[in-house]
């Protein structure tokens, strides 16, 4: 059964990630999440104050949530940890981070995990959500890395795991990878599809398999689909 509009707004981070968004588009963004009954918003770390001061105009609960790491991954640990301590400081309750996928296709688990760890330990209190480049990782090493990436977020006390940050060359979120990633996790953590889902349909198919979160800058696109 297609899950209706309000089911999967429940299940939408709204998300503006663009480096040319200014406050005042993310005092937009969340009078746009408010009215689409979205879960919550996902912007950059700069953003957040905005975004909170923004959502504390609005009666509703609205998640904030902030990315860490991002795009490239390529941060220090330490970077990425502190960014993400002073977003949580900032009003973002959940952290998007995205792992060194260089250090994930050189098989380098140990150092992927300890990246994780990092983050985790400087926000304890905030959901966290790993970004593995699933695209990226099966293009350049195959399924077996993508496993192992999820893993090495499962054993690092990851949330989540997230596909994609809709910003590498290799794309986006996959039917396929949001399958091995629900699989390799098990329940145990949810999974974001994210990146390049910009219809109803392929919105319904990553949840279809397995995907329990989804990141959308097209929200209003994707719900007009549902009913």
């Amino acid at each position: 059964m297609t899950p209706s509009r309000l089911q999967v707004a429940g299940l939408v981070d709204h998300t503006l990630l663009k480096p040319e968004a200014t406050d005042a588009d993310v005092t937009a963004l969340v009078a746009e999440a408010v009215d689409l009954a979205v879960l919550a918003v996902c912007v950059s770390p700069s953003m957040v104050t905005a975004a909170h001061k923004a959502a504390l105009s609005h009666p509703e609960d609205l998640v904030i949530a902030a990315v860490a790491g991002f795009p490239s991954g390529k941060h220090l640990p330490t970077i990425k940890a502190r960014e993400a301590a002073a977003a949580a400081e900032s009003g973002a309750v959940e952290i998007d981070m995205v792992i060194d996928i260089g250090a994930a296709v050189a098989g380098d688990f140990a150092a992927v995990a300890a990246d994780i760890a990092t983050v985790r330990a400087a926000v304890p209190d905030a959901l966290l959500k790993v970004i593995v480049e699933s695209a990226a990782l099966l293009s350049v090493a195959g399924e077996r890395t993508l496993v192992q990436a999820c893993r090495a977020a499962e054993d690092s006390g990851a949330d989540f795991v997230k596909t994609s940050t809709g910003f590498h060359p290799a794309g986006g979120a996959s039917v396929t990878a949001v399958e091995i990633m629900a699989t390799t996790v098990g329940g145990r953590l949810g999974v974001k599809a994210s990146g390049g889902i910009r219809t109803a349909e392929a919105a319904v198919a990553m949840l279809d398999a397995g995907a329990t979160r989804l990141g959308l800058s097209g929200t209003r696109a994707v719900l007009d689909g549902l009913s």
